[in-house]
């Protein structure tokens, strides 16, 4: 985690970091102000705060309560060698906490990464540098080893070489990768999350059976994120990029819409339009691109090469956003390996999708064949030794496609988790469905698993493959777990060279009657492509062009960023639109327009209900504003402090519509109850002398918000380099 100081007034600091500010002071006796912690405070408070996360989250996965449980933290220092000390942490228990479990909690202290990391011993680099921003090199901890060449099955260049490949293209482009976790909780199942560390959004998790192997898997899914604009997927590019010759690529075409909003001539081919437009219902105005906003430019449209005979086709990038997510994107060292993975993903997830709707019972992987692969057979036992029964499946539908499963249960909670890998390999198909399994998560995390259900609705329900998708942990059907399976067990074998193992998945897309679609990326250094498999490869509903499209946010946004100096009739049409348009009142704003706001502040946590409430507030239609008052504190997830400002709203609001009460009688408890500070703010909220209280000012120039400023500034890198090879 890269952490930037600030040097404030006397001998104040503050260190910022992702979306969160530190302050630290001195003790007056040091010639400090005394107005915060010191460094060394902050220190020793993140023992014992990371010592009671760990015993929380034993707790919350037991339903064993807290509020009961002590913990403190003493340091002993050694008065001969002050920086010899002993960090004595004791937790008090309730009675009723069992033997077993209080062993647990003491476990739980024992594995504390502040803990952890301490007694391990960091090691301090300190260097100075020309320009602490233009600083690329990157912050990873497993440096590429020129004495060995470890080559893995799929892989064109040994791990070590891809490594530095790799991490070369991204400090050619400015950014400084940092790894923010490993886990590695049984054999041979490595896993990391690795992040730019100017722009802590753009992130990417890897896999593997080893270090290398998961560091590799994590720049790939970085690079080929970069290279398809992933990481900047529904977000607004700012009027900077928005006005320049190209906004996403120097390739793009701009198509401009009919007369009456038809789809102009020069976007798809017939084959697509037959599955986006199959009614005729689709406009052009429902594929103006998000990033941009820019209706009057047209539809930016991004090439395709279509397969099956060459010929370019120009698919909006609209609809690519809305529709497939990170589905059917890869980078690889050469092309063909390129192509194997993205294909390989496209198939995992397409079976899996149909596995999971149509309920098929798939069959078990034969003992003797499991054994053929020793260190997965390790991972896998490693699993079942703590508890977690393991299955083994083929996925390949009787030998049909590269995909294999590995499913989890729980018998604490219930829950199972199905995770499939793909690959030409069997071996390697069978290694990522394990790898998968695993990635990011804890022992702990593997009770978030949701158990099987006999719901069919709830199984083919679109979102439950969206959420498969995201993270795999959406439902599947108890019928999954039948002995009886609807197929045979294949070993089924499709690999090859990369060359023949791409061309062999083609070739299946192709008897199954799939047009593919190819767009290659090759200019920041590594061959990085596009597939699109119409009708086959989304992750999203083709509905939701029409019905759940993410550039509603062009008719929203404008306004919403310059909410502060809209005239009251622009408040109010804004209120009127936001409350015909039928969207979820639960919605994000975040989401609504496509800009990320820090979630600790107000903007960050802003649903379109508590808009709608504020902006009623500021307009005073107090009948509105209190029912929808009513209805946020009802369903509120909001912060503890805003729920009592609006509890505090809810109270004024009552007495103001009740022509029997007056305020001013009730106004010293309620200050007594909710504080000074509070009431002045309700009570100008209601009289309309505070508006939007919580809410700083911005603009569309985004003023003051500065993680998305920080993602368009990762995104201008890249637009810079494209602007620069294309030249």
């Amino acid at each position: 985690m890269e952490i930037n100081v600030n040097f404030l007034d006397n001998l104040r600091l503050e260190a910022k970091f992702d979306d969160f500010t530190v302050i630290t002071d001195q003790p007056i006796r040091y010639k400090g102000d005394g107005s915060a912690p010191s460094p060394f405070d902050y220190f020793l408070a993140s023992s014992a705060l990371c010592a009671a996360y760990f015993v929380r989250v034993y707790c919350l996965a037991r339903d064993i309560p807290t509020h009961n449980i002590r913990l403190s933290q003493n340091n002993i220092v050694d008065p001969e060698n002050r920086y010899n000390q002993i960090f004595k942490i004791q937790v008090e228990l309730p009675e009723d906490i069992s033997e077993k479990d209080r062993q647990g909690i003491l476990r739980s202290i024992d594995r504390c990464t502040v803990k952890k990391v301490v007694q391990t011993g960091p090691t301090f680099e300190i260097e100075t540098v020309e320009n602490l921003a233009e600083d690329a090199q990157a912050l990873l901890m497993v440096a590429p080893d020129s004495e060995h060449n470890t080559y893995i099955e799929g892989k064109d260049l040994p791990l070590e070489q891809t490594i530095a490949n790799m991490t070369g293209i991204l400090a050619d482009l400015g950014m400084k990768i940092e790894i923010a976790s490993w886990r590695n909780i049984v054999p041979h199942v490595w896993s990391l999350h690795i992040r730019d560390a100017g722009s802590p959004m753009c992130f990417t998790n890897g896999k593997g059976s080893t270090k290398e192997s998961a560091l590799c898997s994590a720049l790939g899914e970085f690079i080929e994120r970069l290279n398809c604009n992933f990481f900047y997927n529904d977000q607004y590019f700012g009027e900077d990029i928005a006005n320049r010759e190209f906004v996403h690529y120097p390739n793009e075409k701009w198509f401009q819409p009919g007369p009456d909003d038809e789809l102009p001539a020069g976007i798809l081919d017939d084959y697509s339009r037959a599955i986006y437009d199959p009614e005729g219902e689709l406009a052009g105005s429902n594929l103006i691109d998000t990033n941009s906003g820019k209706a009057e430019r047209g539809i930016c449209s991004l090439p395709f090469v279509r397969q099956s005979d060459g010929e370019v086709v120009y698919f909006p990038s609209n609809l690519i956003e809305n529709l497939f997510l990170s589905n059917g994107m890869s980078a690889g060292n050469t092309l063909y390996e390129a192509q194997v993975q993205c294909l390989s993903e496209i198939f995992e997830r397409a079976v899996k999708k149909q596995i999971i709707e149509e309920e098929i019972a798939l069959p078990d992987v034969p003992r003797e064949v499991l054994e053929k692969y020793p260190s997965i057979v390790e991972g896998i036992e490693a699993l079942e030794s703590q508890g977690f029964p393991v299955l083994v499946k083929d996925a390949s539908l009787g030998g049909r496609y590269p995909v294999m499963c590995v499913t989890l249960m729980n018998p604490r909670t219930g829950g199972v988790f199905a995770s499939f890998g793909a690959h030409p390999s069997f071996e390697v198909a069978l290694e990522r469905s394990l790898t998968e399994l695993l990635q990011g998560r804890s022992f702990e995390g593997l009770n978030d698993v949701p158990p099987p259900t006999f719901n069919s609705l709830a199984v083919s329900e679109p979102n439950n493959f969206v959420e498969h998708f995201i993270d795999s942990t959406g439902v599947v059907s108890w019928r999954f777990f039948s002995a009886k399976a609807d197929c045979d067990f294949n070993e089924w074998d499709f690999s090859g060279t990369n060359e023949e193992e791409a061309t062999r998945l083609f070739h299946i897309l192709e008897d199954m009657g799939k047009e593919v679609y190819v767009a290659v990326y090759e200019d920041l250094g590594a061959p990085v492509c596009r597939i699109l498999v119409p009708g086959y490869s989304e992750v999203y509903p083709v509905e939701d062009l029409i019905e759940d499209n993410t550039n509603v946010a062009l008719g929203y946004r404008e306004d919403i960023l310059n909410l502060h100096t809209l005239s009251d009739e622009q408040l109010a049409d804004l209120a009127e639109r936001l409350e015909e348009s039928q969207l979820d009142n639960y919605m994000t704003i975040i989401t609504l327009i496509g800009v990320e706001f820090d979630e600790n502040t107000v903007w960050g946590q802003l649903t379109i209900l508590e808009l709608k409430l504020l902006i009623c507030l500021a307009l005073q239609w107090h009948e509105e504003a209190l029912e929808f008052v009513e209805t946020f504190l009802q369903f509120n997830d909001n912060t503890v402090e805003r729920g009592l400002f609006y509890r505090a709203i809810q109270a004024v609001l009552e007495i103001t519509l009740d022509e029997d009460l007056e305020l001013d009688h009730f106004l010293v408890n309620l200050q007594r109850m909710f504080g000074e500070q509070t009431m002045a703010a309700v009570v100008g909220s209601v009289d309309g002398s505070v508006r939007f209280h919580g809410l700083t000012p911005t603009n569309m120039q985004l003023e003051g918000l500065d993680k998305h400023l920080r993602l368009i500034e990762s995104y201008k890198k890249l637009h810079a380099a494209r602007a620069a090879r294309a030249q």
